[in-house]
């Protein structure tokens, strides 16, 4: 496989071009104690877009503003060209009940706020961030659908949502003519492969296009860590290895997972976050994993992925170092006995 920013990828059951790789913004900024400063988030989102890149990904709330923000300030001179995608539903005003949520008056509120931070007219691309089960699913859509009447929103997509409430929206959105959701936004990587169960399937059935943010599982997939990162305490005070390991995310499964990646990047002269992200980027279900860089040297490391290619033993042994419990009923109806008792000996070549 070897890919570029510029070989561009349709996005869902849409017509819009997007590339392969996303370039996330979360780092735009130090307000959460790690980040990019300014000038160096400038480098990032000047080398993504100098290679071709035109998949940008933010928040309102991400580093407290600062992320939608920069990110304004340098897509002014490139605006018409790139594909914008932001999202609602975090809150925005801490005590204020109705400034979070995916009800109508947050929706609203907060799309006229990142229009003001982006300094745009318009959004491309924009995701229900968070579900909380508080509204209902006509509400959403029918805001959304109003929105992109309006102008002000190009395509809708959703982001942490159960699987059987994302595939009934779509199914009223077509019924009643309203704007279909295009994209699908959740964390997907090789120690978070629980997607494979409900969301990818369903994303793939309900022509969605699926976008993973934490590709790389929060830097644990870039070898960094170790044993002694099992404790917050170790990793010390104010880190990205310190939250990581405060969410519990550093475990023994996830370093052996990490230790497989290593290997298989050392063999083919590559870096474990090249590897991790390049698994990502082979499922035909992904259409632009979000890399979030910090530095530059990061960035271009992570573009690397683009370029690399596995041996059907290097994937099956990342397959199996990750591999997850389907559960019911999906284990079963994987299963040999199943397959047995409802196809015989026959041949029959399942289509995606």
């Amino acid at each position: 496989m070897s890919l570029t920013l510029d070989t561009y990828r349709l996005l869902g059951r849409s017509g819009l071009r997007v590339s392969p790789l996303a370039l996330g913004t979360a780092t735009f900024g130090t307000d959460w104690g790690w980040g990019a400063e300014k000038d160096e988030a400038r480098k990032l989102f000047d080398t993504y877009v100098e290679r071709g890149g035109n998949f940008v990904d933010t928040a309102p709330t991400y580093t407290n503003g600062s992320s939608e923000r920069l990110l304004g300030e340098f897509a002014r001179d490139h605006r018409d060209s790139l594909v914008l995608a932001t999202k609602y539903t975090t809150l925005r005003r801490p005590g204020d009940p109705n400034s979070g949520g995916p009800h109508r008056k947050n929706l609203f509120a907060s799309v006229e706020d990142s229009l003001r931070q982006l300094n745009t007219d318009y959004l491309d691309l924009l995701y229900l961030h968070v579900w909380d089960f508080t509204t209902p699913v006509e509400e959403i859509l029918r805001g959304l659908d109003d929105l992109v009447r309006g102008g002000k929103v190009l395509y809708v997509a959703m982001s942490n949502v159960p699987a059987w409430e994302v595939a009934r929206m779509q199914a009223i959105a077509d019924l009643r003519g309203w704007s279909p959701l295009v994209a699908l936004q959740i964390e997907y990587n090789l120690l978070k492969r629980d997607g494979e169960r409900d969301l990818i399937p369903m994303a793939r059935a309900m022509g969605l296009g699926v976008t993973p943010y934490s590709p790389l599982a929060g830097g644990l997939l870039t070898g960094k860590y170790s044993r002694a990162d099992l404790t917050a305490a170790n990793a010390g005070p104010g880190t990205r290895k310190s939250f990581n390991a405060g969410l519990g995310m550093v475990t023994e499964r996830s370093l052996a997972v990490a230790e497989v990646v290593t290997e298989v990047a050392a063999e083919l002269d590559r870096t474990p976050a090249q590897v991790g992200l390049a698994w990502t980027l082979r499922n035909p279900d992904v259409t632009a994993p979000i890399i979030g860089a910090r530095t530059p040297a990061q960035l271009e490391d992570n573009l690397g992925a683009l370029e690399v290619g596995f041996t059907a033993s290097q994937l099956a042994r990342l397959e199996e170092v990750s591999a997850i419990d389907l559960g019911y009923p999906h284990a079963g109806l994987a299963g040999a006995h199943l397959r047995t008792v409802t196809r015989g000996d026959l041949r029959i070549e399942a289509r995606r």
